[in-house]
């Protein structure tokens, strides 16, 4: 059997280095699976709008109902995860991969709280931010192998082929998680546990979610994390449509790579750096404050420029800075969650994910309504830049990184 969890300070059972690599790897790769379905209809919008003879109103339509989907899930499968742990609510979104065409809803509704829920109860706090980015680094992977795949077999084979190919390796995936991660004996706890998380008569829980939900800080991050959210869904959306448009000679592979590919290293750096600070004695809001002035704020300044941009080139770089200094928002934001909270930093996550999607379906619509209104893309970036700020301002204001969800800890608050 793996070796038992081990108690740090504050309560937080970390997991063994060579079990937490191992989790951590399988993470990662499910977040890069996540994100290759995640961008199957925007690489795809622009072949299947000439196909189904889509206005841009329309394809904003069909950009954004992927939302609805996806935000139905976030608070119950958060919750879950809080109430039987993290790794069985991922158990049991991956089991559902089986019921192709289910799978893609089912892992991206629990996929995020869970994963905010694991983390929050295995990883210590001065290893969060690093552990959280490696794992986020999965959505660049994602983005980057469907955006030289995808591309790829939409010239060759026409756009049901990536549907497929995602498909395919996220079946592949499930069964690495249940042969090497997760044994079989695991189904059936986690189902029976399902059903004592979703019984009335279980125990009351001792998160005391009505002072909880009166703290400013707890709905600073909450407002953060969904206008962050909800910006970083209407790039990703619109994106690929813009550099079509725009610059319709170049290659889809160059603006469907290159930006990812710059992200990696940057939120990889960014959660070493976060870590970093913390371990030489900086407070945790200090660093986490800091890296959403980046993520928010810095890269809405790139994002601006992007519609102003005279060459292919330049929009690239502009895209590529943009997408890859938002990713130092999982050092903020997406950490902070779990130090406010790691009781219920899944339910949490949940609840600004679910407003992050909910605000996406309004962003994504609004962005194709402006382009088409318009015929400018300049007010789509200035859209993106207003959200961001002022979920910036919002969490600069009110934002703290300590504990929330104890009753001991509201003594001092």
């Amino acid at each position: 059997p793996p070796p038992a969890p081990q108690q740090s300070r504050g309560g937080v059972f970390t997991l063994p280095r060579p079990e937490s690599r191992l989790w951590t790897t399988m993470l990662l790769l499910g977040t890069c699976l996540l994100y290759c379905a995640r961008v199957l209809m925007p690489i795809c919008v622009v072949t299947m709008s000439s196909r189904f003879d889509w206005d841009k109103k329309q394809s904003g339509i069909v950009l954004s109902s992927f939302f609805w989907g996806y935000c139905l899930t976030q608070v119950v499968g958060g919750h879950l995860s809080d109430q039987i742990g993290g790794e069985k609510v991922l158990l049991l979104s991956a089991s559902d991969f089986f019921l192709f065409p289910i799978p893609l809803s089912a892992l991206l509704g629990v996929y995020f709280p869970a994963l905010a829920s694991l983390l929050s109860q295995k990883v210590q706090e001065s290893e969060r931010a690093l552990t959280y980015s490696t794992v986020g680094t999965g959505s660049q992977f994602g983005t980057l192998v469907m955006g030289v795949a995808g591309s790829l077999l939409l010239d060759w084979y026409g756009w049901e082929s990536v549907f497929y190919l995602s498909g395919l390796l996220t079946l592949l995936w499930v069964y690495c998680m249940c042969k090497f991660i997760l044994p079989q004996k695991e189904i059936i706890v986690s189902l029976h546990d399902l059903a004592k998380g979703l019984s009335l008569s279980s125990k009351p829980t001792k998160v005391p979610w009505r002072k909880i939900f009166r703290k400013p800080p707890i709905w600073a991050v909450i407002v953060a994390q969904l206008c962050a959210a909800s910006t970083f869904f209407t790039l990703l959306s619109w994106l690929p449509t813009f550099f079509s448009e725009t610059f319709p000679d170049s290659k889809g592979w160059i603006f469907n790579v290159i930006p990812w590919l710059v992200a990696i290293p940057t939120s990889l750096f960014a959660g070493f750096l976060s870590d970093q600070c913390i371990s030489q004695g900086c407070k945790p809001i200090t660093a986490r404050k800091f890296m959403q002035v980046i993520g928010s704020g810095v890269s809405s300044l790139f994002a601006l420029g992007i519609g102003y941009s005279t060459s292919f080139c330049q929009a690239v770089a502009f895209t590529s800075a943009t997408i890859g200094l938002q990713t130092f928002n999982h050092s903020g934001i997406s950490v902070n969650i779990q130090d406010l909270a790691p009781s219920c930093a899944g339910l949490l996550f949940g609840v600004a994910n679910t407003g992050g999607a909910l605000l996406g379906v309004i962003c994504v619509y609004l962005a194709g309504h402006l382009i088409e209104n318009t015929g400018s893309w300049v007010s789509v970036f200035n859209l993106v830049a207003i959200v961001n700020a002022l979920g910036l301002c919002t969490f600069l204001i009110f934002g703290k990184a300590h504990r929330m969800d104890l009753d001991p800890a509201y003594t001092d608050l």
